[in-house]
């Protein structure tokens, strides 16, 4: 498939959608409300801008950001709970329909796959006294395989 990620699911345009649909949910939730309750309005572009550069798309997270170094100190000593990420993850996957992401299959399993395990490592990152990698590039995600072919 020569198609990335980024284009298949529609772009920034599509992923600024998701994100602010997705944060309007986490700015109401009350398990989430007090990790991102003071975040800035311009979070939800932010977080748009580094799915972009993972799926495919313009590294325009890395080259206005800072790239994985700023994502990595974003997280740290925040103290994300197992709860907090897992409540995360389901708003955000509630969101995708809302949002007008693709349904195939393919698609759902291959940011599924992502956010599973970028989540895990915001996880870790975000621990007490954990000193997480500050230097490494924006993973560039790979589709996840298609059972037909």
């Amino acid at each position: 498939m020569s198609e990335t990620i980024y284009e298949h699911l529609g772009g920034i345009d599509a992923l600024r959608r998701l994100m602010r649909i997705f944060y309007g949910k986490v700015r109401a939730d009350p398990e989430l409300e007090p990790l991102f309750g003071s975040m800035p309005p311009e979070h939800p572009d932010h977080v748009a801008l580094w799915l972009a550069e993972v799926f495919g798309g313009p590294a325009g997270y890395t080259e206005t950001r800072g790239g994985y170094p700023a994502m990595v100190l974003a997280h740290v000593n925040r103290a994300i709970t197992e709860q907090q990420r897992a409540r995360w993850v389901e708003l955000l996957y509630g969101s995708l329909d809302e949002a007008g992401l693709p349904s195939d299959e393919r698609f759902r399993r291959t940011f599924a796959s992502y956010i599973e395990w970028g989540t895990r490592i915001a996880l870790r990152n975000s621990q007490i006294g954990f000193t997480p990698p500050r230097e490494a590039h924006v993973p560039a995600w790979p589709w996840s395989p298609d059972p037909a072919e």
